[in-house]
């Protein structure tokens, strides 16, 4: 995997992690969290997945990886939407 590839791969995370934020409804932190949510979401997505024995949606191949979009974005949503219910604020 080439330089140019991580970087794609970094690209790609962070707009599926940002959008997986807009679904949401929730958003904290700048790139470097959207990025990690694109990353969750889509270890989370895929993982989900398998258990229902739904397949891979629009995977992107970058290099030798394969990027679940559609799966990351899902992930994140559902990634955040379960961070925001723990982590609650009271007035």
């Amino acid at each position: 995997m080439t330089l140019l590839d991580v970087l794609i791969l970094l690209l790609i995370a962070g707009v599926c992690g940002s959008l997986g934020q807009a679904i949401a409804g929730y958003s904290r932190g700048g790139c470097l969290v959207s990025i990690a949510l694109g990353f969750v979401g889509a270890l989370l997505g895929m993982w989900l997945a398998r258990m229902m024995g739904l397949p891979e949606l629009f995977a992107i191949r970058i290099g030798d990886t394969s990027f679940p979009i559609i799966w990351s974005i899902i992930g994140s949503a559902l990634f955040v939407a379960v961070l925001t219910l723990l982590t609650r604020r009271t007035l």
